[in-house]
């Protein structure tokens, strides 16, 4: 269905008044219906400001893919066991299995672990991309393996707070401004990293790259929402995803070409390598203008009659002879004074802060279970090593047909309804990962138990791949749906609260490794929860598709889904019928209750005098009964 705003509707005057004329509407509060179409539409400018936007989409999934590179864990080989008994070395070859070669995220225990603890000396390999990262530059395992998780945690806890942050700055200070301080800083923190000299310092210096990445994220998404027109929102914002997970296509790429550099660790070189390419941005800072919805809406009203002029004369429209009227109403305006709004005043909305929340947790739910499906997919006998490239790139191609397949499915269905089918995917494919296999192997090949194990790692992987594809196109469109229906005014807050909630749900990763796996069943378990209450509160969103973005509160509050009811038709429940309702009394109750007050009428007259009853028996009889409706 498609959102729904109240409309006005034309009424008869009533005690036969005619209306006031009423005054000519405004139309500088209507950007998509009035302004943007003044200027050009989507024009030349706006095309050219997108396609700015685009750029840095490609560095930024460089960033947030790179964990898996500068922390991936090694392989471990014994070279000098600790023995009590005798003081020799030997060196252990390296072997497959179990044996000697381990993983540092199980934190030294188990088998073969344990044997690696054990040693006087061990040697740390990575099998694919660098050849030294910075586990094996400062050892981070046995004892020390739990700092690589702290690491992990760094960006991600740095990007939740940048996403809160940044949000609320950009909603009060503009869109342009956390832009330009998001690439400084971004430049200043993660160079740095680089130049670590310990552990606490990486992840001291990673939490502000974090942050300052969150910060460019968000700006950028904002403001290549707000530059398009309704039918080039999301097709603009698609191509950014597809620039994003390129990046994530490109790092094994990038790591390697930068293993055995002289003089730097290789993971020194792939974080300069990877911010780098942001000095790029700079003259962002004189190229990239504010967001002229930004700047309407908050009541800017001098710095908007001058971006105009510019937007106009760069998509060659001639606003001497504009007839709209949107630069005279402008110049009326131009006295006002500028007017913020912060995420906070969402809390006295009645319809809004329902519709983030609901989206919040969407987006927590689909990053949080997607690690479920993805540690699902991995085969549990393996060493879970650092990544293959195989896990690594099937990952990466799930996104890829996650993009590719959300572009048809929310043209023909609608954000809403292509948001609600990937959210019930996501459920059946938790709740059969779950429940049928168990139950299959348990009722049907219980003596075959090789062909049930077969079938149930087959299933699960199966099951996983859906999985995986679902729930990241539940978390992509959540965050674009929050983008449509936030008004302008809180939109930079509204889209930071549910991009936090999704690096919750990334946030579950990092904690799952840093507990060994313990509770994963239960993890996925309350995931599987979460995705069935998400299909019951997607249904009362409202549909943005074709609609104009909301600016102010107010918009936002009345942009609610549309009752069952068309919009002219409610008036009618309230109007008048010409239906004779006169003889409604006329009940076996009310007549029964009427002739026991007529007889008790005549009874009280007949003790008055005959003279008096006849004079005003028929007129106190008649007063009576007209009383009681007779």
């Amino acid at each position: 269905m498609a959102a729904g705003r109240p409309q006005a509707h034309n009424h008869p005057p009533e005690n036969g008044f005619t209306p006031l004329d009423h005054p000519a509407p405004r139309l500088l509060p209507h950007i998509d219906r009035s302004v943007l179409p003044s200027l050009g539409g989507f024009g030349k400018h706006q095309k050219q400001l997108v396609v700015l936007t685009w750029i840095p989409a490609l560095f930024i999934g460089f960033s947030q893919f790179s964990d898996y590179f500068l922390l991936a864990q090694p392989n471990g080989t014994c070279l000098q066991p600790l023995s009590n008994e005798s003081n020799w070395t030997v060196e252990f070859p390296p072997v497959t299995g179990t044996d000697l070669k381990v993983n540092g995220t199980r934190e030294g225990y188990g088998d073969g672990s344990g044997m690696l603890c054990a040693c006087k000396e061990r040697r740390l390999e990575l099998l694919t991309g660098l050849s030294q990262n910075v586990v094996t530059k400062w050892n981070l395992v046995c004892d020390s393996a739990w700092k690589v998780h702290i690491a992990k945690f760094s960006l991600l806890v740095g990007s939740i707070f940048g996403y809160l942050v940044m949000g609320v700055m950009a909603d009060w200070f503009g869109r342009h401004p956390v832009l330009i301080l998001s690439v400084l800083f971004m430049l200043v923190f993660g160079l740095s990293v680089a130049f670590s000299v310990n552990v606490t310092m990486f992840s001291t210096l990673r939490f502000f790259e974090g942050f300052c990445l969150a910060g460019l994220a968000l700006s950028l998404y904002v403001l290549r929402v707000e530059l398009c027109l309704p039918g080039w929102r999301f097709s603009m914002t698609m191509v950014a995803s597809f620039l994003m997970v390129g990046g994530q296509l490109l790092m094994p790429g990038v790591a390697a070409l930068c293993r055995n550099w002289p003089h730097r660790d290789d993971w020194q070189v792939l974080q300069i390598v990877i911010i780098s390419p942001f000095v790029l941005m700079l003259p962002y800072v004189w190229i990239f203008p504010e967001s002229l919805r930004w700047l309407l809406t908050t009541q800017h009203y001098r710095r908007s009659k001058a971006m105009m002029l510019r937007i106009a004369r760069k998509n060659k429209v001639d606003m001497t002879s504009e007839s709209s009227g949107v630069l005279a109403e402008l110049e009326q305006e131009l006295h006002k004074k500028p007017q913020r709004a912060c995420i906070v005043k969402m809390m006295s909305t009645r319809n809004l802060w329902k519709n983030i929340v609901v989206l919040c947790v969407n987006s927590l739910t689909g990053y949080g279970i997607h690690h479920c499906f993805a540690r699902s997919m991995m085969d549990p006998e393996a060493q879970p090593t650092a990544l293959c490239h195989t896990d690594y790139y099937t990952m990466a191609g799930i996104a890829v047909a996650t993009c590719l397949a959300l572009c048809p499915m929310v043209g023909l269905m609608g954000r809403r309804g292509g948001l609600l089918t990937f959210m019930i995917i996501t459920a059946l494919a938790s709740l059969l990962q779950l429940g049928l296999l168990n139950l299959i192997g348990k009722y049907s090949l219980r003596h075959d138990t090789v062909l049930r194990d077969t079938l149930n790692r087959k299933f699960s992987v199966a099951f996983s791949i859906i999985g995986m594809f679902s729930s990241h196109a539940v978390s992509t469109l959540s965050i674009f749906f929050c983008a449509e229906i936030t008004p302008t005014v809180i939109r930079g807050g509204g889209l930071g609260l549910v991009l936090a909630s999704a690096g919750f749900g990334m946030l579950t990763a990092p904690i799952m490794e840093l507990h060994n796996q313990k509770g994963y069943f239960l993890h996925h378990v309350i995931f599987a929860c979460c995705t069935l209450l998400c299909i019951i509160c997607l249904l009362l969103l409202p549909e943005p598709r074709g609609q104009p973005l909301p600016e102010t509160l107010a918009d936002g509050e009345t942009f609610t889904r549309q009752t069952l009811l068309h919009p002219g038709e409610q008036h009618l429940l309230l109007a008048k019928s010409d239906k004779d309702y006169s003889r409604v009394h006329d009940t076996p109750l009310h007549l029964s209750a009427t002739g026991s007050a007529t007889v008790a009428a005549a009874t009280a007259l007949a003790a008055v005098p005959a003279s008096y009853s006849l004079a005003t028996g028929g007129e106190v009889i008649g007063n009576h009964a007209i009383a009681n409706g007779v």
